[in-house]
C-alpha cells in the first residue's frame, strides 16, 4: 500500500531510468498539488494516491460521464398523502 521513491520511480520509469526520474523528476513533482507525500508512519507514499496522480497528470483518469447511467427504483419513492376533510 506504501511505497519508497525508490520503488514508485521504478515503476514508472523502470530500473534503468530510476535514479535520473529520482534526481530530475521527483522533485517537481513532489512540489505539484495533488501528488501525496511521504507518510512518515509508513515510511513511504500512497500507492494508490500517486496511481490517481499520474490519471489525472495523464488524463486517463475515468469520469463518472463514462459510468452507466443509473436507473431510478420508482418503487421506493414516497408519495405524501392528504386526507381531505369535506366541509
Amino acid at each position: 500500500m506504501f511505497a519508497n521513491d525508490r520503488q514508485i520511480a521504478e515503476a514508472i520509469v523502470g530500473r534503468d531510468n530510476a535514479e535520473k526520474w529520482m534526481r530530475e523528476r521527483l522533485p517537481t513533482l513532489a512540489g505539484k498539488q495533488g501528488f501525496p507525500a511521504v507518510d512518515d508512519f509508513h515510511g513511504g507514499r500512497p500507492v494508490a494516491l500517486v496511481a490517481r496522480f499520474y490519471e489525472n497528470y495523464l488524463g486517463t483518469a475515468r469520469s463518472n460521464a463514462d459510468a452507466a447511467p443509473a436507473r431510478a427504483d420508482a418503487s421506493q419513492w414516497k408519495t405524501k398523502s392528504r386526507s381531505r376533510h369535506q366541509a
